[in-house]
């Protein structure tokens, strides 16, 4: 009889690892079975262009991983085996068509300082906002990426929920400036949600509270590091990682008293069938999946030439223009049908990290979102908003990768119908996902060997990028109910 293992986990993303890299450390054994024939789910580098040009399949820019508290934690780990943080002399920045860029810097001075030399203005109100987040940049991430629960940090968020859980339309009003409330409501845009509900404004005061006190980092040599890093953490405490092993139903999974699946609800249910409860099926198979994604890859022959140099300073760039020209790309995202005008997410990595294109060559990344499942091209658009910004951009170009939603799915079977956030993060189902339970992680069923099943991906708290939480969680409930 094959051995039985203390846990198996089903996927090899970021979360997967993060639980098995966690059972591992606690002595556990564990045993990680992956689907695709390489590890990482969305945190993978390829070449998608041409040979030489590595690009971040899915995920590029990191805010939330060097605030994360399991990857603090695993940090020596992940050195040792490679993994190096790359911090871009701004983290983003938005250009606007006839006034300086707005740009988010590494600390709420320097950020206030530039948008009051820009002529923006602003500088005091950005200072009464941002100060007392940015400076606990960790203890907010503490709470933020973690389930609904008492904070430990009750005043701290009390404060963020003050500013944080109204609509961010609404808390962008506090700031003095269009150049000031562009980079709040271009964060907040990453949540895929309307930015007159609630609480979109959480969503980007975090990710703005993050850059200013942690930075919005890079990988070096590409998101795969960090899977690789992961990987090798994991096998490195006696843990395995078996590739190209697919689970299409509990038949497939070797002995073991737990498994963790770093899932979809939708994969959960095709898997689970009817060892999950009726009425905990029906709730996952109403789980809601946010847009999708439509991403291009460039290969390209110099840098961007950016109009306003001081774009070329930031790891993130936000491309949609005026406030007017961001909501009326956001409000056709909310009414199901691809913008004219995208609000574009790029990123440039090769300016910091030489090793993704051949010398004197330079890569970029960029997606914008779509309706779930869509087939529309975004190519032109998409390229047409960047040459706004960076005329002669076009000339530039060696190769490209255009993934729509589909090909991210194909990708990733995660990214169900191209969205990549592990469902949609509104008010009704960011604290439940992918149920409301107090334990979210721990699923109502049983493996055929009785295993007890949890879930550990970003459709449990606390949601999407790449920081390992949901793993970390999941893995900590494991192994208090079923590993204790």
């Amino acid at each position: 009889m094959a051995e039985r293992l203390d846990a198996v986990v089903v996927g090899a993303g970021p979360n997967g690892l993060a639980a098995a890299l966690t059972l591992a450390r606690a002595g556990r054994s564990v045993e990680v079975l992956e689907a695709a024939e390489v590890v990482g789910g969305g945190a993978r580098t390829e070449e998608l262009t041409l040979p030489g040009f590595r690009h971040d399949v899915c995920s590029a820019v990191h805010p939330t991983a060097v605030a994360s508290p399991f990857l603090r934690q695993v940090e020596a780990d992940l050195a040792a085996h490679g993994l190096r943080w790359i911090q871009p002399e701004a983290p983003l920045a938005h250009p606007f068509d006839d006034r300086p860029a707005a740009v988010l810097e590494g600390s709420v001075t320097a950020t206030a300082d530039g948008l009051d030399a820009t002529g923006w203005g602003g500088g005091a109100s950005w200072r009464r906002l941002y100060g007392p987040l940015a400076t606990r940049a960790d203890d907010l991430a503490a709470v933020v990426l973690a389930p609904f629960r008492f904070p430990r940090h009750p005043l701290l968020m009390a404060r963020f929920g003050l500013v944080g859980l109204p609509p961010a339309r609404l808390t962008a009003r506090l700031l003095g400036s269009d150049g000031a409330r562009a980079l709040l409501l271009g964060a907040a845009s990453h949540a895929a949600v309307p930015l007159d509900r609630p609480p979109t404004a959480a969503f980007g005061l975090f990710l703005t509270a993050l850059g200013q006190g942690r930075g919005w980092p890079i990988a070096a040599g590409g998101s795969g590091a960090i899977s690789a890093a992961l990987a090798a953490a994991v096998e490195a405490r006696g843990g395995r990682i078996s590739v190209g092993r697919p689970v299409a139903s509990a038949a497939d999974l070797p002995p073991a008293r737990t498994v963790l699946f770093d899932l979809t609800p939708r994969q959960l249910v095709a898997i689970g069938g009817e060892r999950l409860p009726a009425g905990y099926r029906r709730r996952l198979e109403g789980f809601r999946y946010g847009p999708g994604v439509f991403k291009l890859d460039w290969a390209l022959a110099e840098p961007i030439p950016w109009r306003d140099p001081a774009v070329a300073r930031a790891g993130t760039a936000h491309l949609a223009g005026s406030l007017d020209d961001l909501h009326a790309a956001l409000d056709a995202e909310r009414h199901g049908r691809p913008a004219e005008r995208p609000f574009v997410i790029l990123s440039q990595p090769s300016r910091w990290d030489p090793s993704r294109a051949p010398e004197g060559r330079h890569t970029a990344w960029a997606y914008c979102h779509v309706p779930q499942d869509s087939t529309v091209d975004m190519t032109a658009a998409m390229e047409a908003q960047v040459e706004r910004f960076a005329p002669g951009f076009g000339d530039l170009i060696l190769g490209r990768s255009a993934l729509g939603p589909a090909a991210m799915e194909a990708h990733d079977a995660n990214h169900v119908g191209g969205s990549i956030d592990g469902g949609l993060q509104d008010w009704r189902q960011l604290f439940t996902r992918p149920v409301l339970a107090r334990v979210p992680y721990r699923l109502p069923a049983h493996g055929p060997d009785g295993a007890g099943w949890y879930c550990c991906s970003s459709s449990t708290p606390p949601g999407s990028g790449v920081h390992g939480m949901s793993g970390w969680w999941a893995a900590q409930a494991a192994l208090r109910r079923e590993l204790a």
